[in-house]
């Protein structure tokens, strides 16, 4: 299990400097953003390839995930989706999944994080799920092929956002390389104990983010201790389970201070974790 740090609090430098700003404080992974201005696959040729994957070996840093989960490079933080009424919009985004995996595979990573589709936009339910099956019809034998997971992220306000969403989706899924990337703060948002959806969801959760959120439940990522996660009942919930998976630190509102960000997190995380029996080590 290693605790990682997203490149996408990063975004004022190159990606070559945020890991190595990221191993500078001390964490043992990083989650790389699947984006501009870090490592879209249409900039990214083979010897941009082989400089990242140097660049991990030199820090010691393991790639803990792709979040291919945004497309500014085209779109938005949501849009392209996998739902959208134009095929060709809809195939954005299959072909930047197809992307993304073979990216992961090239850096020996073993997932990538998706959106779940949305926001529906009036689209009945119904034939927005269908459209999502139908895209991933068309990425899930790449990651078959490649040994490389899809894991949908439910996300506020999107078409799965909640525990039971994402029951009701997962249950029509034949292939093991499906799963979901567990947001505790996204849970937290929509109204759920996180540490009960992990429970439920536990099967099929490939990897983590962490962040935490206020009291009101707005869906702000914070740094961890400013809201009113309870990470104590998260994390032992986890180590019950032996969740043996990676965890990424997730904030890019922080953009402005990633360092100190990244230093607060740790400053308050250390202790959690060391009371937790995960056995994470930060």
């Amino acid at each position: 299990m290693i605790f990682g740090y997203s490149t996408n609090a990063f975004v004022e430098v190159s990606l070559l400097e945020a890991i190595e700003q990221i191993a500078g404080l001390g964490f043992k992974g990083v989650e790389l953003m699947g984006d501009r201005p870090h490592l879209y696959p249409p900039d990214v040729d083979k010897e941009g390839l082989e400089q990242i994957k140097a660049a991990l070996a030199r820090h010691h840093l393991k790639p803990t995930n792709i979040n291919s989960f945004t497309l500014f490079a085209v779109g938005d933080t949501y849009l392209p989706s996998w739902i959208e009424p134009e095929p060709a919009r809809r195939r954005i985004r299959i072909d930047h999944t197809l992307s993304c995996l073979d990216v992961a595979a090239a850096l020996g990573c073993g997932c990538i994080s998706v959106p779940p589709g949305g926001p529906l936009n009036g689209m009945a339910r119904k034939e927005a799920m269908a459209l999502f099956y139908q895209g991933l019809e068309q990425v899930v034998p790449r990651a078959e092929a490649l040994g490389v997971q899809i894991l949908v992220e439910p996300e506020p306000h999107l078409m799965l956002e909640r525990t039971e969403e994402f029951l009701g989706f997962i249950k029509d899924i034949r292939s093991p390389r499906v799963g979901i990337n567990f947001d505790i703060g996204h849970f937290f948002c929509a109204g759920e104990d996180p540490a009960r959806s992990f429970e439920t969801l536990f099967e099929w959760i490939g990897h983590v983010h962490l962040e935490d959120i206020g009291r009101d439940r707005v869906h702000q990522h914070l740094i961890p201790g400013l809201g009113a996660i309870d990470f104590d009942a998260v994390f032992d919930t986890m180590a019950d389970l032996g969740y043996r998976g990676d965890i990424s630190l997730e904030l890019y509102p922080y953009t402005d201070r990633p360092l100190a960000a990244g230093q607060e997190s740790l400053a308050h995380l250390r202790p959690v974790f060391r009371r937790s029996r995960l056995g994470l080590e930060v």
